[in-house]
């Protein structure tokens, strides 16, 4: 708004008309501290004074809507104050002015002042009638101007007996107002009032007190400047030890150690870790912020057991630090939770990231970093992502989303990044409802960047290659977009890189699915050359090409070689994560798959139960991936005719699959035709078909099904057939043709092929 005629707007109960009284006389009578006026905030410059308020005097006409007053004046108002009693929280017309004022897109200029009652008493069984916030303020507004179901915390004053009472409450309200931040109003407020009671003692015993008042001046004078130079010496003393500690870590003290002018950066992290718990145990902050970046960048590394003590240990020293320091200390559980998540340790990471939200929204309204605030819910919502929990990676994301586009206005690359995970979450139940959310980021990249490289615009293009590859099958389209991300990684970071293996690794998916086998092949030997060279044979992207390659080579019918690339892959993987890991289950899963294909059934039962068991250990008994270990085990019944347990095992995959995903999804009809096959091999053709032809038909037109299962689907109606006498339909489904695709791209991995952590 250019120019609002009032500061604020006060909506109340007229049974509060007391309270609105005084409040409209103390904001409009009240002048800023002369050394605020003028400042710049938020909210534009301070005044001199916080005037005109609108209050409406009289009780609104027994209508339908506000009326025009009411509205314009709602309009022209920076603010908005609600009075807030069990009386307001009744009223009708309180409730309206608050929705009438989320619709002009001002949601975050609400501002309460609690005078009576209990906030969020609806919530406390017996207590209902206590509730003193209304509907409207309790709940976010949605784009479409109706309330949507995702509560909110409103910022407000409390002026019951007890709480901040009326002058903090007041100060609170006007600071909010103005955009300025409360302790520091306070604090001018309340040396303004000194001031001003010292000048009116000075006026009445001046003669009597001049000798005294010029003696108490400069003894103030000496304190204050006696406390300047202590807090100067101490920030220079910080300052000092802390250009100390990074200059000691790049110096080459013995240079045996450091192979002459060879030093790594690798090498100066270490020196760092090693040193860091040793040296300013005098200075904690100083030494848990150390901390905290070693740890993050041996995070970004993928180094992630020299990553965990750092964090740990940074976490630990700032929770021994005064409650002021919180807003760090949410940060190193926001990292912790980055790093747990990374290690697939999802309780663990969940209550890192829920601790830090929970910290980061207590804070002060003046002293809340928002964007700190959307950057934890953004980790809650990857983690939800990982760990399979959708409709709640959904609801932070969004949550996340909705502050970052309120905060960071236009193009930001932290909200380009959300909208990109949020698209792996939507993926998971609708693919045309996130193709939109991942081409706004894509949008978003190319009007901060244009045709500049830039890392997260790499990603972005490449998440939306692999969406477009499985989501509609328009290769063309998918390879171009990694073509172009390849290329800006290229003029990034040069030739030989991590970024541009990952880039080499998603063409080749691409290729593969376009039936180019060989040009897949080779792309996949120069990943896995480039990945061998720079981050050594355990890696858990070495680990993920050799899957891939195994792929190539099943397609290319070189089944042993697969399944030996394969045990290469979960060899890795095993080493890097020796208990319960989520990849290790799924290699274990491919591996039985192929192994019950190639008839070798005591090797695929071992590894499909162990699979199983990891997973339900890993994730609660309704995550897609027990499912899909369930549907596994299935299809090894049906080879080994263990019919009814195999029904069984594939109708509980396809029930956990309708709820984690959807009804229509190709998983869903997968275990549909599973189901089928099982009842085949029992004899109830009719049912078989049913459940086959369903399955069958929805798998050959979702683009997003993997090859190899339309084959399996294929196998079954054909063997259907010559089961129930009918061997002309057998033949027709016998002519056709598939093939089969990498894992790591499907719509539930992407993020590990388009390296997103």
């Amino acid at each position: 708004m250019d120019s609002p005629k009032y500061w604020a707007f006060l909506s109340y109960s007229h049974r509060d008309a007391r309270w609105g009284s005084w409040l409209h006389k103390a904001l409009e009578s009240y002048r800023p501290p002369k050394q605020l006026v003028g400042t710049t905030t938020a909210r534009g410059p301070v005044p001199k004074r916080l005037n005109p308020v609108f209050r409406d005097r009289e009780e609104l006409a027994s209508a339908t809507d506000l009326g025009a007053s009411i509205s314009a004046a709602l309009e022209r108002s920076a603010c908005q104050i609600v009075i807030c009693s069990p009386a307001s929280a009744r009223s009708k017309w309180v409730n309206e002015e608050i929705l009438a004022f989320k619709r002009l897109g001002r949601e975050d200029r609400i501002f309460c002042l609690i005078i009576d009652g209990e906030p969020n008493a609806t919530d406390m069984p017996g207590r209902e009638a206590e509730e003193c916030f209304p509907p409207a303020l309790k709940y976010r507004m949605g784009l479409d101007g109706v309330l949507t179901s995702v509560r909110t915390e409103p910022i407000a004053a409390d002026a019951r007996p007890g709480k901040d009472g009326r002058t903090n409450a007041k100060l609170k309200l006007i600071a909010g107002v103005l955009g300025l931040g409360f302790d520091a109003l306070r604090q001018r407020d309340a040396a303004r009032r000194q001031r001003q009671l010292f000048a009116i003692a000075a006026g009445a015993f001046a003669g009597m007190l001049i000798t005294s008042g010029l003696a108490a001046a400069a003894l103030i004078a000496r304190a204050t400047a006696q406390r300047q130079t202590v807090i100067a010496k101490r920030e220079a003393e910080t300052a000092r030890q802390t250009t100390s500690f990074l200059v000691d870590l790049f110096k080459i003290s013995d240079p045996s150690e450091a192979r002459g002018n060879s030093l790594t950066a690798r090498e100066v992290l270490d020196t760092g870790a090693a040193r860091v718990s040793k040296q300013l145990t005098q200075q904690p902050q100083i030494q848990a912020t150390l901390m905290d970046t070693l740890g993050t960048v041996y995070m970004g590394l993928g180094l992630y057991g020299k990553a965990k003590p750092l964090l740990e240990t940074a976490t630990e020293r700032r929770r021994a630090l005064p409650r002021e320091e919180h807003a760090d200390l949410a940060l190193s559980l926001s990292h912790m939770g980055d790093l747990l998540t990374l290690r697939a340790e999802y309780p663990a990471a969940e209550d890192a990231y829920k601790q830090a939200i929970a910290m980061q929204r207590a804070m002060p309204p003046a002293d809340r970093d928002d964007r700190a605030l959307a950057t934890s819910l953004f980790g809650l919502g990857l983690e939800f992502v990982e760990s399979g929990h959708y409709p709640e990676a959904e609801k932070s994301l969004r949550e996340a989303l909705a502050l970052q586009r309120r905060i960071l206005p236009g193009a930001h690359e932290d909200t380009a990044r959300t909208l990109r995970v949020l698209a792996r979450a939507v993926g998971e139940r609708d693919m045309n409802e996130a193709l939109p959310l991942i081409k706004e980021a894509v949008a978003m990249q190319r009007a901060l960047w244009g045709s500049q490289p830039y890392p997260e615009f790499a990603d972005a293009l490449n998440d939306l290659g692999v969406m477009l590859h499985y989501a509609v099958g328009d290769y063309e389209q998918a390879e171009r977009l990694m073509r172009e991300a390849l290329a800006m990684n290229r003029v990034l970071v040069g030739d030989k890189h991590p970024w541009i293996a990952m880039s080499l690794n998603n063409i080749a998916n691409v290729l593969q699915d376009k039936g180019d086998l060989a040009g897949a092949e080779a792309l996949y030997q120069q990943c896995l050359a480039m990945r061998r060279e720079l981050l050594g044979e355990v890696h858990p992207d070495v680990a993920m090409t050799l899957n891939n390659l195994a792929f190539v080579y099943y397609d290319r019918g070189n089944h042993v070689a697969a399944l030996n690339t394969e045990r290469e892959s979960l060899a890795i993987y095993q080493k890097l994560f020796p208990g319960d890991n989520p990849e290790v289950a799924r290699i274990m899963n491919r591996l039985g798959y192929w192994q019950t294909e190639a008839g070798d059934y005591p090797a695929a039962e071992r590894n499909l139960n162990d699979a199983l068991a990891m997973r339900r250990r890993l994730f609660d008994p309704t995550h897609p991936e027990v499912a899909s270990s369930l549907l596994h085990v299935a299809i090894l019944q049906i080879a080994t005719r263990r019919y009814s347990d195999a029904e069984t095992s594939a109708r509980t995959a396809g029930e956990i699959f309708k709820t984690a995903v959807s009804e229509t999804s190709w998983k869903t009809a997968l275990a549909e035709a599973v189901s089928g096959a099982a009842l085949a091999g029992l004899g109830d053709y009719p049912q078989a078909e049913s459940r086959l032809v369903h399955g069958y038909t929805v798998l050959n037109s979702d683009e997003g099904a993997l090859p190899m299962y339309r084959a399996l689907a294929r196998r079954y109606m054909e063997d259907l057939y010559l089961r129930w006498g009918r061997p002309q339909e057998a033949r027709r489904y016998a002519s056709a043709k598939t093939r089969s695709a990498p894992e790591e791209l499907t719509a539930s991995h992407a993020a590990a092929a388009s390296g997103v952590n």
